[in-house]
């Protein structure tokens, strides 16, 4: 049977905490203030109805 390949999108759009988690980053930046792109930098913790989904992209 052949290797699962990683979905390269997801590659690079989320990663993996040392905890297991998985996060993200935030979204629709465009037409924001500076002060609301400036507090959605940091990254998020991805929701727990999302994980099963990305996990089956990224493989693990």
């Amino acid at each position: 049977m052949a290797k699962l390949k990683t979905n390269s999108g997801a590659k690079k759009r989320f990663t993996l905490t040392g905890s297991g988690k998985i996060k993200r980053k935030h979204a629709y930046l465009t037409k924001k203030t500076k002060k609301q792109k400036r507090n959605l930098d940091h990254f998020a913790i991805l929701e727990k109805v999302d994980v099963r989904r990305v996990k089956e992209l990224l493989v693990l």
